[in-house]
C-alpha cells in the first residue's frame, strides 16, 4: 500500500544527512483493531485447530495387522487364469473374486484380468501381495465392491505391480466406477514392507470411497489424474511414497461430512509431483511428522492457468503443521487455507509463485521454522500471530502482509512489487484497516522487494526479534501500518528506502533515521548510547536510505549517535547484531529516541 512518509529530510551539501523521527503513525478512518479483538480472533483460530485435530480419527487398528499365517488362503495367478483351493475364491477366466472374510496370499501374474473383493458388509479381508503383477486392458485390476475393510499387505521383499486400462469399458453409460488402478468402496489400508508400483493410466492411481490409511511399504504411483485419494480421509502413518500425478497428488474430498475430508501425515517419506495441488483436503491438512518433498504445478517458476489450482498444502478449513520436514515448490501458494493455518513445529522450506503461506482468516506461528527462498509474498492473512519459531522470508513483494478477504491471485502475468495480488490473475480482495499483525516471540527475518512488514490494520509487538531488509524503491516501505503501530517489547530493526519510511509510536524506545543518500549494501550501521555503548549493529545486504530500531535498550528522550563503518561482532541475525566494533567507523550525528 502507498503511505505518506513520516520522516523529514533535511537537505545538506554533505552526502549523508541524519534526522530524528517522532515515529507517529498516519491517521486512518478505518476502525482501530485492539489487542483484545486480536486475542479473541486468536482464540477462535485455536478452537478451529482443536476441532480439526480431534477429527483426525481413522479405521486402522493395531489388531488388524496381526494374523496367523497358517490360516492364509493361497491364490496363484497364472497368465490368463488363477487357482485356489478355497470355496471363497471364485475364478472365472481372468477374473478372481474373493467372497468371504479372511487372509489371502496372492502371487503370480495376471496378464489381463481383475482381482475383485465382494465379501459381506461386515467382512475384514486381507490381501497379502507376494510378487503380484496384475494388469487390465478394460478396467481396474484390483476392485473392492463390498466389505467392511480391506487390508493390502505388501509381503516382505516382494515386488508388486498394478496397471489399469487407458480407457475403461463400463456395463452401462451411467456407470463411472471403478476409476482407479486400485479402487475400493470400503475402508482400505495398505501396509507391509514390500514394494508396490501402481500405474493409473485412465484416472486415479489408488482410490477409496471411504477412508484410506497407509502404514508402510515402498509405493510408487503414477496417475493421469489424482495419485492417491481417500474420500473420507487419507492418513499416512509410514511408508516410502513417490507420487506423480496429472491432477492432485494426495487428496481427500468428502464434502458431505465436516468430520471427514482430511489428509493426515504422521511419518514416512513422501515425494509428490502434481500437476495440480500436491496435497488437497476438503477440510484439513494435518502434518505431524515425516519427510515431505512436494512440487505443485511445475514449481514456483511455472505459471498457473486461469481457474486452475497448483498449491502445495491446501486445506479449506485448516492446514496444521506440527512436525516433520517439508520442502514445498509450488506454482501457486505453497501453504493455503480458506480459513486458518497453524505452524507449531516442523521445518518448512518453501518456494512459491504466489504466497508462501496464505490463510484467509488466521495465520498463527508458535514454533518450528519457515524458510522462504522465493515467493511473491511471504506470510499473508487477515490476522497473523507469531509467538515463537524461526521465520526467514525472501520475497518479490511484501514479506508479511496482513490483509482481509480471500486470495484470488494467480501467476500468469507479471506485476510490479507492491501491486495488490499475486504476479498475475485477479487481485486479492482485502478489507482495509481491520487486520492485526501480532508478534510476541520468535525470530523473523525479512528481505522484501515490496513492504517488509505490512498491516492493513494494526501492528503490535511485545517480544521476539524482527529484522527487515526492505525495498530499495520509494514506492514501498520496510514498515507499513494503516492503524496503531506499537512496540512494547522485543527488538525491531528495519532498513530500506526512505520514501515510505515509518516507525512505531509509543512503547519502548525507538530511533529512526533517514540518510541523505543511499547507503550501499554491506554498509555497517551502529546505534550508540551517549555513554559510548553500542546498542545494536546492522550489516545491510541491500542498498538502503533509512533505518528504524526499537529496543528495550533504548530510552525515550535520550540521544543516540549513529555511525557507519566498523564491523558487527558476534552472530548476526539477518544482518542484525547486538554488538559492534566502532574501529574505523564514522559518526553521522545524533538522534533522539521517541
Amino acid at each position: 500500500m502507498r503511505r505518506p512518509t513520516l520522516f523529514r529530510t533535511l537537505p545538506m551539501a554533505a552526502a549523508l544527512a541524519l534526522v530524528a523521527a517522532c515515529g507517529t503513525t498516519a491517521t486512518t478512518t478505518a476502525a482501530t483493531t485492539t489487542s483484545e479483538s486480536a486475542e479473541e480472533a486468536a482464540v477462535e483460530s485455536t478452537a478451529a485447530v482443536t476441532i480439526t485435530t480431534d477429527n483426525a480419527v481413522d479405521h486402522d487398528d493395531a489388531a488388524d495387522h496381526a494374523w496367523d499365517e497358517a490360516d492364509e488362503i493361497a491364490i496363484t495367478l497364472d497368465g490368463d487364469t488363477a487357482t485356489s483351493t478355497s470355496d471363497a475364491v471364485v475364478v472365472d477366466g481372468s477374473v478372481v473374486t474373493i467372497t468371504a472374510a479372511g487372509t489371502y496370499r496372492i502371487s503370480g501374474t495376471l496378464d489381463d484380468g481383475q482381482i475383485v473383493v465382494a465379501a459381506p458388509e461386515a467382512a475384514m479381508v486381507r490381501l497379502v501381495l507376494d510378487g503380484v503383477d496384475v494388469s487390465s486392458s478394460t478396467s481396474s485390476p484390483i476392485v473392492v465392491t463390498d466389505a467392511e475393510e480391506v487390508q493390502i499387505v505388501l509381503a516382505d521383499g516382494s515386488q508388486n505391480v498394478v496397471s489399469d486400462a487407458t480407457t475403461y469399458v463400463y456395463a452401462t453409460a451411467e456407470t463411472d466406477e471403478p476409476n482407479a488402478a486400485i479402487f475400493s468402496s470400503a475402508n482400505l489400508t495398505i501396509a507391509g514392507t514390500g514394494s508396490l508400483t501402481v500405474e493409473g493410466n485412465s484416472n486415479d492411481g489408488i482410490a477409496s470411497k471411504d477412508g484410506l490409511v497407509i502404514t508402510g511399504g515402498d509405493i510408487t504411483v503414477t496417475a493421469v489424474d489424482d495419485g492417491i485419494r481417500g474420500k473420507d480421509y487419507l492418513v499416512i502413518d509410514d511408508g516410502d511414497l513417490t507420487v506423480t500425478a496429472g491432477g492432485d497428488g494426495l487428496k481427500s474430498d468428502n464434502e458431505e461430512d465436516a468430520t471427514t475430508g482430511y489428509v493426515s501425515v504422521a511419518a514416512g517419506t513422501l515425494t509428490v509431483d502434481a500437476g495440480a495441488d500436491a496435497v488437497d483436503a476438503f477440510t484439513d491438512v494435518i502434518v505431524t511428522g515425516g519427510t515431505l518433498d512436494l512440487t505443485a504445478g511445475g514449481g514456483s517458476s511455472a505459471t498457473v492457468a486461469d481457474g486452475a489450482s497448483a498449491k502445495g498444502l491446501k486445506g479449506s478449513v485448516s492446514v496444521i503443521v506440527a512436525g516433520g520436514t517439508l520442502a514445498v515448490d509450488a506454482a501457486d501458494d505453497a501453504v493455503h487455507s480458506n480459513t486458518a493455518v497453524t505452524v507449531s513445529g516442523g521445518d518448512l522450506t518453501i518456494a512459491s509463485g504466489d504466497d508462501a503461506v496464505h490463510a484467509d482468516a488466521s495465520l498463527r506461528v508458535s514454533g518450528g521454522s519457515i524458510l522462504v527462498t522465493d515467493a511473491y509474498e511471504g506470510l499473508e492473512s487477515a490476522l497473523i500471530t507469531i509467538t515463537d519459531g524461526t521465520i526467514d522470508l525472501t520475497t518479490a513483494d511484501d514479506g508479511v502482509n496482513v490483509s482481509g478477504g480471500n486470495d484470488a491471485s494467480g501467476t500468469t502475468t507479471a506485476q510490479a512489487p507492491g501491486q495488490r495480488g499475486g504476479p498475475g490473475g485477479a487481485a486479492d480482495t482485502f478489507a482495509e484497516g481491520s487486520g492485526v499483525l501480532s508478534i510476541s516471540g520468535g525470530t523473523i527475518v525479512v528481505s522484501s522487494g515490496g513492504d517488509g512488514l505490512d498491516s492493513n490494520g494494526s501492528f503490535e509487538m511485545t517480544g521476539g526479534t524482527a529484522v527487515v531488509s526492505g525495498p530499495t524503491d520509494n514506492g514501498n516501505g520496510s514498515l507499513d501500518v494503516d492503524s496503531t503501530f506499537t512496540v512494547t517489547g522485543g527488538v525491531l530493526i528495519a532498513v530500506g528506502s526512505a520514501g515510505m519510511a515509518m516507525a512505531p509510536s509509543g512503547g519502548e524506545g525507538t530511533v529512526s533515521a533517514q540518510f541523505g543518500s543511499t547507503q550501499q549494501a554491506g554498509t555497517v550501521v551502529h546505534v550508540v548510547s551517549a555513554a559510548g555503548d553500542v546498542v545494536a549493529s546492522f550489516v545491510s545486504t541491500k542498498d538502503f536510505s533509512s533505518v528504524v530500531l526499537s529496543s528495550p535498550e533504548l530510552v525515550a528522550g535520550e540521544s543516540y549517535s549513529v555511525y557507519t563503518g566498523g564491523s558487527a561482532t558476534g552472530t548476526t541475525l539477518g544482518g542484525y547484531a547486538a554488538d559492534g566494533d566502532l574501529d574505523g567507523a564514522t559518526s553521522l550525528g545524533t538522534v533522539t529516541a521517541s
